[in-house]
C-alpha cells in the first residue's frame, strides 16, 4: 500500500495541507511542536479510525474549528487506486470511500494498514498494563473482525455490569445475565489474544534478530488475567467474585485486566533490557506487527516512524533498512535530515504548512 495524496483541513494544528508524496521514502523535516506527528497521526487514523496516541476525537480537531476533514488518495494492492474522505466532529465520524458510506467499522477497519513507530513507544515496556492491551487488541481486530465484534460486546458488557454496580441496582438475576454474557464474549478474546500472541511472537523474535547482531534472543508472552478459558468458566469467576465487585463497585477480573509480557533471553526485558535494547525490542514488535498485517491481510503497511530513526546509532540504523521486508513505503520526522537523506523525497513543516 502507498499514500499517494493527503489533504487536511482543521486536523490538529494542520489548517489546510495537501501534499503529494513521491517514491517509497518521504522525510518531514522541521522544529519540534510544528505539526510533524500531527501529519503521521492523520495517516495512521485510516488504520482503525483511531489515534496511534490514544487521543479522542475532539482533540483531533483544530482549535477553534467545528470539524476536521481527512482525505487520501491511496495505491493498494488488493483494492487498486483508492480514496478515503474521513469527516470528524466531536460527537461523530463520517467516513466514506469507493463503495459509499462507511456504517460498520469491520468493513473498513484494517483495510489500509499502517503501524507507527514513535517516541513514546518507549513507554511501552514499562507502562502500564492497559497500553500493552490496547496495542494487542488494536493489532489483532484489525485483521479479525470476529476479534473486533468480541472485544466491542466484551468492553459494553463491562461498562454495563460496572453502571448497575455503582448504582446498587444489579440484583442476583440481572447480573448474572450479564456474566453470561460476558463470558460468552471473554472465551473469544482469551482463545484470540492467546494465539495472536504466538503467531506475533515467532515474527518478533524473527524482527529483532535482524536488528541486533549480538547473540539475544526476543519472545513475547500472554499473561492472562484468569485460567478461564470457557464463557462457562469465566461467568462462574465473576459469580464468584459478586460480593467483591458490589464492594469495589468494579468488575475487577477478566480480559480486560490481560497483559503481555516482553522477554529478553527469556527473561523480563522491563526489568532486564538496557534503555538501547528497549528500544531495538519496541522497534522489533512495530516490524513484527507490520509482518503480521502483511501475513494476515495481504498487504504491506506503510511505516510511519516518528522522530525514532535518529535515536539509533548508525550500525542499528543500517540494519533496520536491511530488515524491512517488501518495500514498504516509509513515511519518517526529525528536526535534522538524516546521514541517508539520498533518495528521500524531503518536505519542510514549519508552523502547520507542510511545503516541498
Amino acid at each position: 500500500m502507498r499514500f499517494q495524496k493527503v489533504t487536511l483541513q482543521g486536523f490538529r494544528n494542520l489548517p489546510l495541507c495537501e501534499v503529494e508524496l513521491a517514491g517509497r521514502r518521504t522525510f518531514l523535516c522541521g522544529a519540534n511542536a510544528q505539526g510533524k506527528t500531527n501529519f503521521l497521526e492523520a495517516l495512521g487514523y485510516v488504520t482503525a479510525l483511531r489515534s496511534f496516541r490514544g487521543a479522542e476525537t475532539r482533540a483531533l480537531i483544530g482549535h477553534g474549528q467545528a470539524q476536521a476533514g481527512l482525505a487520501f488518495g491511496l495505491e493498494h494492492e488488493t483494492l487498486g487506486a483508492s480514496r478515503i474522505m474521513i469527516t470528524l466532529k466531536p460527537a461523530a465520524r463520517e467516513v466514506m470511500w469507493e463503495q459509499g458510506r462507511v456504517t460498520r467499522l469491520g468493513d473498513f477497519i484494517g483495510r489500509f494498514p499502517t503501524v507507527a513507530f514513535w517516541s513514546q513507544d518507549n513507554q511501552f515496556l514499562r507502562g502500564a498494563p492497559a497500553l500493552r492491551r490496547r496495542w494487542l487488541d488494536l493489532t489483532l481486530a484489525a485483521m479479525d473482525p470476529v476479534y473486533l465484534q468480541a472485544l466491542q460486546s466484551y468492553t459494553r458488557a463491562v461498562a454495563e455490569r460496572n453502571m448497575l454496580l455503582k448504582q446498587g441496582r444489579g440484583d442476583a438475576g440481572t447480573l448474572e445475565a450479564f456474566e453470561h454474557e460476558l463470558g460468552v464474549h471473554a472465551a473469544v478474546l482469551v482463545a484470540g489474544r492467546r494465539a495472536g500472541v504466538e503467531a506475533i511472537s515467532a515474527l518478533f523474535h524473527a524482527a529483532h534478530q535482524r536488528l541486533v547482531p549480538e547473540a539475544e534472543t526476543a519472545g513475547l508472552v500472554y499473561a492472562p488475567d484468569t485460567t478461564a478459558a470457557t464463557a462457562s468458566e469465566f461467568a462462574a469467576l465473576q459469580a464468584k467474585n459478586r460480593p467483591r465487585d458490589q464492594l469495589l463497585k468494579s468488575t475487577e477480573r477478566g480480559p480486560h485486566r490481560d497483559d503481555i509480557e516482553l522477554l529478553l533471553n527469556g527473561r523480563p526485558a522491563r526489568q532486564f533490557a538496557s534503555e538501547g535494547q528497549q528500544r531495538c525490542l519496541v522497534i522489533a514488535l512495530r516490524l513484527a506487527q507490520a509482518a503480521y498485517f502483511k501475513a494476515k491481510g495481504g498487504v504491506t503497511p506503510v511505516l510511519l516512524c516518528d522522530d525514532v530513526l535518529g535515536e539509533l546509532d548508525p550500525s542499528r540504523r543500517e540494519r533496520f533498512w536491511a530488515s524491512l521486508e517488501h518495500d514498504p513505503q516509509v513515511i519518517a520526522t526529525g528536526t535534522s535530515l538524516p546521514a541517508d537523506a539520498d533518495g528521500w523525497q524531503v518536505l519542510q513543516v514549519e508552523n502547520g504548512r507542510v511545503l516541498s
